[in-house]
């Protein structure tokens, strides 16, 4: 390709947070034209699932971190022949130099020769290497079945003895998204002086709103779920120290409420956010909630879906659990951990037991920014916007 140059691609960095991404697709395959803009590779980084877009254009020459490998932010991923990003400096050399000033996090060129198959070292790729060193295989040995004779992992795999007998329990490899929640949960427990409150609400007008909705045939049907999120927004709007995070010693009142959901997938525990839930109406806050779900259990939510929550709510009670308390969510003040809805004995206006839908929330929240009055007032504002549902559809 003329005026081309062989390209270093790296592993991008598509997250504000962790200093590691895994491949999970490579969406194009070695010798194949490749586009500026166009998909390259599917990465999951600590937030999520994302598709890193070419910025060259060229060919792409080799595959340097196979699927399902980890690789550092800005260690090199991929090679390819072609022309990098427009306004690159250009070297003495009739060959275009591709450089920037984001250094790794952009394309690098390689020098002729350089990594070339003649090098000892280089015959294998860094991924078949690391493989070799695992299982104690001489690479002097190994005959490559990758382009131009290189050690690709299958070759490394072949020539490994006899695995040893299976342990007797399985070390699981953790993904980037669930160190970052073990990093940041350990970080919680450690350094937030928390405390909890634990209230019940009497859901019974909420039930019997939900019904009424059903049968005006109002879609989508809010969840009591999003009773409770628009019910937490509005006190949020009352209680805003609340609303509110802890950061290098200060506390910060947030003007927008922002209210995140906890969701779990099979692997990992995603909260994206509903911004300015307090004003959203709950049909609308309802359709939102969905489409966040779904992405998130499609593996397609955005990190920008991820950002900026100023308060949690994690809801458990779709498993019929009854109460918990939950971790707070660094940097915010404070979450909710939300019950099931069930019908429990109550003592009815009569003084006679009768049954009616109860719910258990648990208020947990950093002493450091809320004090425990403050907190109170906040369930009572809560309890209040539950019962009376009425205000929460109208607003």
């Amino acid at each position: 390709m003329t005026g081309a140059t062989l390209l270093e691609i790296p592993m991008p960095r598509l997250s504000d947070q962790g200093e590691e991404a895994t491949v999970i697709k490579w969406l194009k395959q070695p010798g194949e034209s490749v586009v500026r803009g166009e998909p390259l590779v599917e990465i999951e980084t600590d937030k999520a699932t994302m598709v890193y877009e070419a910025e060259f254009e060229g060919v792409l020459e080799e595959i340097v971190v196979d699927e399902g490998t980890t690789a550092a932010l800005g260690q090199t991923i991929a090679r390819a022949h072609g022309t990098g990003p427009p306004g690159s400096p250009q070297p003495a050399a009739t060959v275009p130099e591709v450089a920037s000033s984001e250094g790794s996090d952009r394309l690098k060129p390689v020098a002729a020769g350089e990594n070339g198959p003649k090098s000892g070292r280089s015959r294998a790729t860094p991924v078949a290497r690391q493989l070799a060193a695992q299982l104690g295989v001489e690479l002097a040995g190994v005959e490559g079945t990758g382009p131009g004779g290189r050690i690709v992992r299958a070759d490394v795999r072949d020539a490994a003895p006899p695995a040893s007998p299976a342990p007797a329990e399985d070390e699981v490899e953790l993904t980037p998204t669930q160190r970052t929640i073990a990093q940041r949960m350990t970080e919680s427990r450690a350094q937030i002086p928390e405390f909890t409150l634990e209230a019940e609400i009497d859901m019974e007008a909420a039930a019997a709103a939900r019904e009424e909705l059903r049968t005006l045939g109002r879609e989508p049907l809010p969840s009591f779920n999003d009773f409770v999120v628009k019910a937490v927004a509005l006190a949020l709007r009352r209680h805003p120290a609340l609303n509110s995070s802890w950061a290098d010693g200060r506390i910060k009142r947030h003007r927008q409420v922002n209210v995140g959901i906890a969701i779990a997938t099979d692997d990992a525990l995603y909260v994206p956010t509903l911004p300015d839930a307090d004003t959203l109406p709950i049909f609308e806050l309802a359709g939102l909630a969905r489409s966040l779900i779904k992405k998130v259990l499609a593996g397609t939510i955005a990190s920008d879906e991820l950002r900026d929550g100023t308060f949690t709510v994690s809801n458990l009670g779709m498993f019929g659990v009854r109460r918990f308390h939950a971790v707070i969510n660094p940097p915010q003040a404070a979450i909710l951990a939300v019950g099931e809805v069930s019908q429990r004995p109550a003592v009815g206006d009569d003084g006679q037991i009768v049954a009616r839908n109860r719910m258990d929330v648990a208020l947990s929240c950093d002493h450091r920014v809320v004090y425990g009055a403050e907190a109170a007032r906040f369930l009572q504002t809560l309890t209040t916007l539950l019962e009376r549902p009425v205000a929460l559809v109208a607003a």
